[in-house]
């Protein structure tokens, strides 16, 4: 024992002789007043208060100046001196007190790394008091263990004949909750009546809240109508209950009826209508709302973000007062989704240079999303960069597969294979990316080989999973292959192939040259092809110098979308390569007859921090120079390569 922990422990004595002392002089029914009171505790403050008695209050004083207790309260103290004070603690006979153990208890449960200690302290104890078990249970609870909660409840509060509090029933439904068991929650509401907490408001808001979550409104119903007293909190988990549970109609009724309201009110009736996609009903309340805080602005820009109305959403964001991290990732990951992604990152760039909020990972997901389909990679390494340097940031299974899925499509198949075997979890999206890489690269044995890997290591592969394996087959022309994983996929994994895997295959036999099989295929398929798969096959007949089938799908396909320009400008490019001017020249007069104009390329090229969107036919001598400028500065590069 360390020197400073043998100070402690001589005061502890001194103070302890005062103390037993003090207890003493204290008579019994006076103690029993107040068992279950700690002044310490923040949540139940609404027992009675402790006896108006000098020598109590002499009792009180001593024990929470304790100075073993005041080393449990020292941010510094170690897992070890816990230990060390513990035994003190008991040794002293402290544990006795139920103010001192409550106080010991909840310093212990304030940090998950020694709610073990806690649960230890309270079996030595011989008469705990429901505080100190509701310190426990709410902590296991905080930890997402509510299993562990309800196993305490069960074997040690019970097995120790502890009478619950009306802070004990809430966290019983919670737990209840959590596991998701309303049969459970049928018996506590039956303890509620034995206990007599029928007529406690706080109990009977849960109660209330309980039956919402597990989908019993008419329940919850009868217990407001029942109730002789209800507040604000009643009515807002009416109000929120029914909009969980689709009843935005109800909700709104019980709005209307309310006395007063506050801001949840508000926005829970927004987010009702919100959830619904009625937007004009949400505008409305949004105009009435006499005092809009955050949530209420990130109501509506999530609800405009939902139905996709990017310029609503945006209109929002900007007049925002004032925004949180929620309010920037809505809208980043709206313009991620909408495939604004020029915008995502200028929008991300502009969250960081305002610098009023930190980026978290759902920001970065939308990011690197971006960055995927952009190619940029130079801003995907800094995203990983900024997310190794900053500890708040916590990689985690999602950030991880956003990260090596952007360095996959950018083509640095080195680096996404370093995050995929630095990831100490993995989800079946996280192979799925690594396939899509090495295929949609040309590398179709490496490809492969990891769907290998992620049957050895007991991961079950999805649809998507064989999306990606037959699109790797069709990049690298292993048709035998693709044709053995298109059987595999329906006789191993019991996965019915969908327009996906037949466009896959369609595309890997045409590209093979293989013109009548895939024709056959698409002709066999369970369900209706569509434009697309009929595309592929009319590309690959251009590809393969096939006229004859040619015509008959660029036809098919003329009927299926007659505004469609994709089937006339492939047609006429057949007919161009087999010489055949005279129907080019009909096919061009068709095009022009309906109206049909090709829509010009473009190309996107990363200057320096500049993307240059260049189009063909562009004239723009700005542009035009920024593009020759590109192409000498990777001229001079070259030629300096090939001399190293």
């Amino acid at each position: 024992m360390g020197v400073g922990l043998k100070t402690t422990a001589r005061r502890s004595s001194l103070s302890l002789e005062k103390f037993i002392k003090a207890q003493k002089n204290l008579s019994k029914p006076t103690s029993k007043l107040w068992p279950d009171h700690h002044p310490h505790n923040d949540d139940d403050n609404n027992h009675h208060q402790p006896p108006d008695v000098d020598d109590d209050q002499g009792v009180r004083t001593l024990t929470l100046a304790h100075p073993l207790l005041r080393v449990l309260d020292s941010a510094a103290a170690t897992p070890k001196q816990f230990n060390q004070v513990h035994t003190q603690l008991a040794v002293s006979g402290l544990f006795h007190y139920p103010l001192a153990a409550g106080r010991a208890v909840k310093r212990l449960c304030s940090s998950p790394s020694t709610v073990s200690h806690a649960v230890k302290l309270f079996n030595c104890l011989e008469e705990p008091d429901a505080f100190i078990c509701n310190t426990i249970m709410r902590a296991l609870v905080n930890m997402n263990d509510p299993n562990g909660a309800m196993n305490f409840y069960y074997h040690q509060m019970i097995a120790k004949f502890v009478t619950p509090n009306h802070y004990t029933f809430p966290l019983l439904f919670k737990m209840f909750d959590e596991l998701a068991s309303g049969g459970g929650g049928d018996k506590v509401h039956t303890l509620v009546l034995k206990h007599g907490f029928e007529l406690d408001l706080f109990v009977k808001n849960a109660l209330i809240h309980f039956y919402f979550v597990s989908g019993r409104i008419l329940n919850a119903r009868k217990m407001f109508d029942e109730s002789p007293e209800s507040d604000l909190v009643t009515w807002n988990t009416m109000i929120d209950g029914y909009v969980k549970n689709g009843e935005v109609g109800l909700a709104r009724w019980m709005f209307d009826g309310m006395l007063e309201r506050d801001g949840f009110s508000w926005n829970s009736m927004i987010a009702g209508y919100v959830g619904i996609g009625d937007m004009e009903a949400a505008n409305d309340l949004f105009d009435e709302m006499p005092c809009r805080d955050v949530v209420s602005w990130n109501c509506m820009v999530d609800g405009y973000a939902r139905i996709g109305n990017v310029v609503a959403a945006r209109e929002f964001f900007d007049r925002m007062p004032f925004r949180n991290v929620v309010s920037w990732n809505a809208v980043l990951a709206l313009y991620a989704r909408s495939k604004g992604y020029d915008e995502c990152l200028r929008l991300f760039d502009r969250m960081m240079e305002v610098g009023d909020v930190e980026p978290n990972e759902a920001s970065f997901m939308s990011v690197l999303t971006a960055c995927a389909h952009l190619g940029s990679l130079d801003r995907g390494k800094w995203v990983h960069s900024y997310v190794q340097s900053n500890t708040r940031i916590k990689p985690d299974v999602l950030l991880s597969t956003a990260l090596l899925t952007m360095y996959a499509k950018c083509g640095a198949m080195d680096l996404a294979k370093d995050v995929f075997d630095e990831m100490p979890e993995k989800s079946v999206v996280s192979w799925n990316s690594m396939i899509m890489g090495y295929g949609m690269h040309g590398y179709g044995d490496k490809a492969l080989q990891k769907f290998l890997e992620m049957e050895r290591s007991g991961m079950m592969a999805n649809d998507a999973t064989f999306v990606c394996v037959l699109s790797a087959c069709t990049h690298a022309g292993l048709v035998l292959e693709g044709w053995w994983y298109f059987d595999v996929m329906r006789r191993v994994y019991d996965i019915e192939p969908k327009i996906e895997h037949y466009g896959c295959m369609v595309d890997l036999l045409a590209r093979a040259g293989l013109m009548k099989d895939s024709e056959e295929l698409i002709k066999k398929m369970p369900v209706e092809a569509g434009p697309a798969l009929w595309g592929a096959l009319l590309s690959a007949c251009g590809t393969n110098s096939n006229l004859e089938l040619g015509e008959i799908v660029a036809k098919h396909l003329i009927e299926m979308e007659p505004g469609d320009i994709g089937p006339y400008v492939l047609l006429s490019n057949i007919y161009a390569a087999e010489g055949r001017w005279e129907e080019v020249d009909t096919v061009r007069k068709m095009m022009t007859e309906k109206g049909l104009q090709k829509v010009a390329g473009s190309s996107l090229i990363h200057f320096g921090n500049v993307e240059i969107e260049s189009f063909q036919g562009n004239e723009s001598v700005h542009r035009r120079s920024m593009v020759y400028s590109m192409m000498c500065e990777m001229g001079v590069q070259m030629k300096l390569s090939c001399r190293t």
